[in-house]
């Protein structure tokens, strides 16, 4: 057997085991409509359609946050059944049910319960939860107790009982701050294109010719945005078998006796009338519907009806789903409704003035509510809301809610300020630019030194006009940027809950960090994911300043986890959790740290679950870090040959290595090779094939760099050898993973380690030597071992501190211990467990 609406398959022996809901009664299941989050449309392979159950063999929509793919033009009959991720003050739980999710796995799925396979790549089969990732077939996961409790990685998630946001007006994708630059093409008006042309494929016009095609809309609203749906019938159809199949397309279940076809003729949208007349006019020559000259385009109609049954929901359920059928008529408002309903639910001793009835339209785009006028006659609004779509319909709900002080509270993170301000100046830059409305937004946190402020605002709309404002406005030749924040409520999280926090640069590494944003997102929350390139570390420290305790995963290379250290430096005062421990993904080209710290060498696409299970089970090590003072002295020359005042001092954080020399030339060659094509700088291999070539140029160097610097340790003058480059390493791993103070052990020197307070210096003769030392042939020259350092440059010199490389002018060089040593994770050594 074969479903007329949604392709399901199943043998007639099967029939009466069948679990799975068909998609036009899929919508009444719904427990809590949550919109999905649809990125920008794009190829998935070996990937079905939900609503359809058909291959996406053509461009579609994936959600962000589950795993549900739809075509483009079944986008508008999916379900509003996404996970819920945070409370938004509608429809909150504390306990958290499976949220069930079907087919797409992968044909070597287990069922957990029956331990037979229950994937396919051939169909839609199988059913995962969303938040634990247990496997079931469906008909076993009927049997699974419902509630959920976030399986292997339930202390690394952030329940979603414990975030707070109020999103009504943000789309999904503002929700969680998932950035926009793909998102430019593919807005409204593609969707309609999308729908039209997308029917259209699924059946070809016919060219036999006992069939024909018919356009047909569903109301009002299709007609406004041209779109429809194709059906083929029969030439002699009759005119029920053309409204079941009217219908049909547009996944409603509902007897066909209900509706009837009308003649599309563009004055329909003008005025009731010429509906009416219409009518009365097709009324007169049923039938056969079809004679020669019949339109092609029709519009599916409810026929007016005295009386119905509603289903009204009652909104304070914290479990399960129920609602209570109600027979409405003519003279039944909005009031009688909830007059009637009430002591069906118990509530009959209750005034009525504390209740109202809620419309809910659960799109899969966005659920959208409105409040019912208490005199507004019921059938009057079903009529209206048929009229505009019967698919809408079909998804839309009546809730009865209690009326309830609710208190509107949106956080806008704003960054990009001018830096070091005080509270009144930034909320008079805010007043300048954004003109934003004191009565209803408040600066609620201020990071002056990274020039950043939270804005707490009561009102949705100026919310969302702020937002869009930011988006456009220049301070200091600097644009603004801002996020929308959820709020955690640090009180609700479970005693041994240690949430993981995510930061993500999609831009290092071969562009590996997309993926890997997308996948950690459907493991985790989405609201623990961070993406760097959308306003920085802060925003993602910020949310989680709150949480007793937690942990940081950075995922990028080494110059992304030393902006998210010196980020954490500066901000560790106002953390409630003040030295989290910070996990490492390596994604660019060198790594070192994450070799030193064993987690490999670079990102080879590795399951995401299992990095996330590494991260659980490592070792928490401690790490020094080191400050560079660098102060440029007097120019000595005068203003005569063009030299201007000296640069201020400046101050910069090293993780990992300075280099002085050779080494910090080549990486400052590398780095303006990148910036005059990035787009070529999108493999490792072709990154370090750039350095070699670089390399290569300078072979004939002459060595005398000693010449140039001279150097004190622990207030003692070195005697430097004939180099010609200068290295400081705090970690034993250096370019790429290159071992360059040696192993053997030599009694002048201890054993260097990450965390023993002392840097290691070591000096390498020539691009020749730097070769040999990544080769593994030679070591570096063992040169010093400290913790106070103090470099004389006679003349400009390259340096670089953590593969960020410039010409830095005669001076001072001063590399002394930095504050507290960091809590980093290393990846522990024993295999995981089967």
């Amino acid at each position: 057997f074969i479903s007329a609406v949604c392709n399901f398959m199943s043998h007639e022996k099967c029939l009466k085991s069948v679990k799975i809901p068909c998609s036009c009664i899929a919508p009444s299941l719904v427990r809590v409509p949550v919109a999905h989050c649809f990125g920008p449309p794009g190829l998935y392979k070996r990937r079905f359609c939900a609503v359809c159950r058909k291959s996406l063999e053509s461009p579609a929509f994936r959600c962000e946050v589950c795993e549900l793919h739809v075509h483009t033009d079944c986008v508008l009959f999916a379900c509003s059944d996404c996970r819920q991720c945070h409370q938004d003050g509608h429809l909150d739980h504390d306990t958290y049910h499976h949220h069930w999710r079907e087919g797409n796995l992968s044909s070597s799925a287990r069922c957990e319960f029956c331990k037979k396979t229950c994937g396919s790549s051939e169909v839609l089969s199988g059913m995962r939860c969303e938040w634990c990732g247990i496997l079931a077939h469906a008909a076993c996961c009927v049997i699974v107790p419902p509630e959920c409790t976030f399986g292997r990685l339930r202390n690394m998630i952030l329940p979603p009982s414990c975030v707070q946001l109020f999103s009504r007006n943000f789309s999904k994708l503002h929700c969680f701050r998932i950035s926009e630059n793909l998102q430019t093409e593919s807005d409204e008006d593609d969707d309609v294109d999308g729908s039209t042309q997308g029917s259209t494929k699924d059946i070809q016009i016919s060219t036999d010719s006992s069939k024909q095609t018919l356009k047909i809309f569903d109301g009002n609203d299709a007609v406004k945005r041209n779109q429809f749906r194709l059906i083929s019938v029969p030439r002699i159809a009759k005119n029920e078998e053309v409204v079941e199949a009217a219908l049909r397309a547009y996944y409603i279940n509902d007897d066909q006796q209900e509706y009837e076809l009308q003649t599309f003729t563009q004055q329909v949208l003008l005025s009731d009338d010429v509906i009416n007349r219409n009518d009365a006019a097709e009324d007169s020559n049923l039938g056969s519907v079809f004679r020669e000259s019949v339109p092609e385009a029709w519009i599916i109609r409810a026929k007016p009806k005295d009386e119905e049954v509603i289903r009204i929901y009652p909104a304070w359920l914290k479990v399960g789903m129920a609602y209570v059928s109600l027979r409405v008529n003519k003279d039944s408002t909005v009031q009688s409704v909830i007059k009637e309903v009430l002591p069906l639910l118990g509530r009959q001793t209750e005034c009525l003035q504390n209740f109202k009835l809620v419309e809910v339209l659960m799109g899969s785009k966005q659920v959208q509510r409105m409040v019912l006028d208490n005199q507004e006659p019921i059938l009057n609004r079903l009529k209206d809301i048929r009229k505009t779509s019967i698919r809408q319909m079909n998804q839309t709900r009546f809730y009865i809610v209690e009326n309830s002080k609710s208190i509107v509270q949106v956080n806008l993170f704003v960054g990009g300020l001018p830096p070091q301000l005080s509270p009144e100046e930034y909320t008079n830059i805010l007043k300048e630019e954004l003109a934003i409305k004191t009565n209803v937004v408040s600066v609620s946190h201020v990071y002056q030194a990274q020039g950043a402020v939270v804005l707490q605002i009561s009102c949705f709309s100026e919310a969302e006009r702020i937002y869009m404002l930011v988006k456009d406005t220049v301070v200091n030749d600097k644009p603004l940027n801002t996020v929308v924040i959820p709020a955690v409520m640090a009180s609700k999280i479970p005693q041994n809950c240690c949430p993981l926090l995510v930061f993500v640069n999609p831009k290092s590494g071969g562009l590996k960090g997309r993926d890997l944003l997308y996948s950690f997102r459907k493991l985790l929350n989405p609201h623990q994911v961070f993406e760097l390139t959308n306003g920085g570390p802060l925003p993602g420290f910020h949310t989680f300043s709150k949480v007793p305790s937690f942990r940081v995963l950075v995922c990028g290379g080494d110059g992304t986890v030393g902006w998210v250290l010196g980020a954490l430096e500066e901000i560790r005062h106002k953390l409630v959790c003040s030295e989290p421990s910070v996990a490492i993904l390596p994604l660019g080209t060198g790594n070192d740290l994450g070799r030193v710290l064993r987690w490999g060498a670079g990102y080879s696409g590795e399951d995401p679950y299992s990095i996330l299970v590494s991260v659980d089970e490592a070792d928490d090590v401690l790490m020094d870090r080191w400050t560079i003072l660098l102060d440029a002295e007097e120019p000595t020359e005068g203003a005569e040959n063009g030299i201007a005042e000296p640069e201020p001092p400046k101050i910069v954080q090293m993780n990992n290595y300075c280099g002085l020399g050779i080494d910090a030339e080549l990486s400052l060659d590398f780095h303006h090779a990148r910036e005059e094509e990035p787009g070529k700088f999108n493999s490792r291999l072709h990154n370090k094939g750039v350095y070699v070539k670089v390399g290569l140029q300078k072979i004939s160097h002459t060595r005398n760099l000693h010449k140039d610097i001279k150097l004190q340790v622990d207030q003692h003058e070195v005697e430097l050898p004939s180099i010609e480059g200068l290295i400081f390493i705090n970690i034993p791993s250096w370019g790429s993973g290159a071992d360059l103070w040696g192993s053997e052990s030599d009694n002048r020197f201890e054993k260097p380690r990450i965390d023993d307070g002392l840097l290691e210096v070591v000096g390498v003769t020539g691009v020749v030597h730097m070769g040999q030392v990544q080769g593994g042939f030679r070591s570096g020259i063992r040169i010093a071992q400290g913790s106070y350092f103090r470099v004389t440059l006679l003349k400009p010199i390259p340096v670089q501190v953590d593969g960020e490389p410039w010409i830095q002018a005669p001076g001072q060089i001063i590399i002394s211990a930095a504050g507290p040593k960091v809590h980093m994770l290393k990846k522990s050594k024993q295999k995981q467990k089967k």
